[in-house]
């Protein structure tokens, strides 16, 4: 049987996509999983210092971690490669790497840096381009978006789906990377709305500062919908947090 691929992708910074990658890897490992991370380009982290494929691993357990490049400001890995001086990462660098842990693991998470369109290099080439060289290259890769639950998120997943549908990438679906304690009437109302802009389910919400939870393993399996390996029901928790 092939390694399942999944891309993880955020629809902006600060959504929560390294947790979401963690509670993924924990689900996976407690179904007995092999499991690898990849991170393509990390920025604004020195040398010596752990990156968000370090976190996932201190997160979620006994995995392997991967990181092709890493550059020092806190930029869009293009722009932080160029200020660096430093090369690109092309596509197939990411691809040879994905092949290479796909053939000793059930499972790779690819990490990516910031939304889907963020750009790696001077000819624009982005994570949605390293998925496709994926696809290309015959490895079955899919994406996972890790959005946000508040204002303004229906937008960015709309847009997010659509151009992930004019590159013939697969959505699997969304994931709420941040659910806040005391939700709004926009973070309730969009719990319905998040699958209509995507044209994919919601496959879990994670609540804030999971990171920091007691036992994220349990936490990761009831946050994660059971397409990821988890309990989550999304009826359900629409349901519980239906706006009056």
């Amino acid at each position: 049987m092939s390694a399942r691929i999944l891309f993880m992708t955020g629809t902006n910074t600060e959504v929560g996509k390294t947790v979401a990658t963690a509670a993924v890897a924990s689900a996976a490992l407690q179904a007995g999983l092999r499991v690898a991370v990849l991170k393509p380009g990390q920025t604004g982290i020195a040398p010596g210092e752990p990156g968000d494929a370090a976190e996932v691993q201190r997160l979620a357990g006994d995995l392997t971690v991967s990181e092709l490049v890493r550059y020092p400001e806190p930029l869009a890995p293009a722009t932080a490669a160029r200020r660096a001086g430093m090369p690109f990462l092309s596509p197939a660098e990411v691809t040879d790497a994905v092949a290479e842990l796909a053939a000793g693991h059930d499972l790779v998470l690819v990490e990516g840096a910031g939304g889907l369109l963020v750009r790696y290099d001077d000819e624009g080439r982005t994570l949605a381009d390293q998925a496709r060289a994926v696809l290309d290259a015959g490895l079955p890769a899919e994406v996972l978006l890790v959005a946000s639950a508040g204002l303004g998120t229906l937008n960015i997943v709309a847009l997010s789906a659509e151009a992930l549908a004019a590159r013939r990438l697969p959505l699997t679906g969304v994931l709420v990377g941040s659910w806040p304690t005391a939700p709004g009437l926009a973070e309730r109302c969009n719990l319905a709305d998040l699958p209509r802009s995507a044209g994919a389910p919601l496959l879990g919400a994670l609540p804030e500062r999971a990171a920091a939870a007691a036992d994220f393993a349990a936490l990761a399996l009831a946050s994660l919908a059971p397409e990821l390996g988890g309990t989550w029901n999304a009826e359900h928790f629409t349901r519980t947090h239906r706006p009056e």
